[in-house]
Formats: structure tokens, C-alpha cells, sequence
């Protein structure tokens, strides 16, 4: 092996294990030993991605506090070592571990902090995208409606929440007091976007969620007519799903109409 890879190995698994067989390699000296030099980095290492997390996840860190989320954070980093070129990417599966993780697995609505939290990072980063106005919609000849479908904003997410975690993080963003967690009934699903560089996150009703995905899906506008028939009388269900795409043009959701054969 390539002395120079080799090194960069042994010194990987230091960072990642403690391995020390790293510490043949260093010389020390009366002022710093060579532990003491390898620690340096191994701390170092940690501590950047405990940055990472605590920017990806602030209201998280805000909410269980300091000692809890750096006890957090390291447990993720040993569990979910950083595997992307990229740090901005660093804790993707924090939703997950929280899941299972013994500290918080009977605390779920920590989890869906996080999930909410990660949903609304991947909002504000995702790529930027045309935008259908209202306008540009109704100028769709009629004849054509039936055909449309629709392309959403790369930045539309969505997430189904069973506990009040929404309103926590809006308290908490509004630097009050939150609420205690509480579940529903039932899971909500929160449609998770971005517009004009800003994140936004709302509630969905249940013929809201399933219009949103078959349009997501690729279903047209005459499809998500027949499926919404399910909750809308068949006289209003055309001006109902007129309505929601009134909505979803307006909030900036849909960024291209395709029409058959065009």
C-alpha cells in the first residue's frame, strides 16, 4: 500500500476508534506528549461535528439543552460516523437513532423534532426552482385541464407528526415557553417548503395530503378530481381541486404544468 494512504488510514481510524496505533507514528515532546497531540485532533474532530448538528438541529439543542444534546451528539457520532465530502450533510439519521437510541425511544416526540428540524434544512437548501403563478395556471386553456400535471417545488417535503412538535418549535423560535409535548389522535401530515428563501411548514387535511401526493406522483388534474371524490361531492370536487392548486400556486409549490403529448 501507498505509504502516504497507509498513514491516512491509520490515522482515520484513530479519529474514528481511538485506535493507537496512530500514536507509533507521532513524536511527543517534554511539553506535549504524542497522546496528547492525537487528542487534539480526536477532539477536535468531535467538536466540529457537534457544530454541524447543532446547526442543523438548533431548536433540538434549544429544547433538550446543552448537556443533553452534546451527550446526544457524541453518541450519534459514534453510531453514524460522517461518511459525505460534505458536513452540511451530517446527521440525516439523527431522526432515526433518536428512535432507538435508549436515552430518548420512549420520547418520540424527540425524534419528530428532529425529523421536522432535518425537513426544514433540506427546504432551505434545495435547489432553486421556476415558480407557476396563479396567473400562469388559469391561462391553461380549458380543454387542456383535464391533462395537466404537475411538477413541485424541489424544496416541497412531507412529514407525518403525531405529536405537537410544530408548535414547540414555533414557541421555542419565538423564544417562549413551549408547550409539554402532547400526541394526537392520529399522525398529521405537515407539508414542508421553501419560498422567497424562507421555510415554511403547515398542516395538511386528509384530502390534501393524498391530492399533494398524486400530484407529486405524477397524476393529473382529471385523477386527482376522481381520487378526491372520496371526501367531495362529484358537483364541487373540480372547483375543490381548482382551489388546492389556487393554494399550492400561490404558496409557490409548483414549478412546471406538463400536458400531454407536449
Amino acid at each position: 500500500m501507498n505509504p502516504l494512504l497507509n498513514l491516512q488510514n491509520v490515522f482515520q481510524s484513530y479519529l474514528l476508534r481511538g485506535d493507537n496505533t496512530m500514536l507509533k507514528r507521532v513524536n511527543g515532546s517534554e511539553k506535549v506528549s504524542a497522546q496528547q497531540r492525537l487528542t487534539i485532533y480526536y477532539d477536535a474532530y468531535r467538536l466540529r461535528l457537534l457544530e454541524a448538528l447543532d446547526s442543523n438541529y438548533p431548536v433540538l439543542h434549544t429544547w433538550i439543552g446543552d448537556k443533553a444534546f452534546r451527550s446526544l451528539g457524541l453518541a450519534y457520532i459514534e453510531a453514524y460516523p460522517s461518511k459525505h465530502f460534505s458536513i452540511r450533510y451530517f446527521g440525516h439519521r439523527l431522526p432515526e437513532f433518536l428512535s432507538t437510541a435508549d436515552s430518548y425511544r420512549d420520547k418520540p416526540y424527540v425524534s419528530e423534532m428532529a425529523l421536522l428540524e432535518w425537513a426544514l434544512s433540506e427546504a432551505f437548501d434545495a435547489p432553486d426552482c421556476p415558480v407557476m403563478t396563479p396567473d400562469k395556471i388559469v391561462a391553461v386553456p380549458p380543454d387542456d385541464w383535464a391533462d395537466m400535471r404537475f411538477q413541485l417545488h424541489a424544496s416541497v417535503r412531507l412529514v407525518k407528526l403525531r405529536w405537537n412538535v410544530p408548535m414547540i418549535w414555533k414557541a421555542i423560535k419565538a423564544e417562549q415557553a413551549p408547550e409539554k409535548p402532547k400526541p394526537e389522535e392520529w399522525p398529521i401530515a405537515w407539508l414542508v417548503w421553501r419560498q422567497d428563501l424562507i421555510t415554511y411548514f403547515r398542516s395538511l387535511s386528509v384530502d390534501e395530503i393524498w391530492a399533494l401526493d398524486a400530484a407529486q406522483t405524477g397524476h393529473s388534474f382529471a385523477d386527482l378530481c376522481e381520487g378526491l371524490c372520496e371526501w367531495i361531492d362529484a358537483q364541487n370536487v373540480a372547483q375543490h381541486a381548482a382551489g388546492y392548486l389556487k393554494q399550492w400556486a400561490g404558496d409557490g409549490l409548483i414549478s412546471a404544468i406538463r400536458l400531454a403529448g407536449r
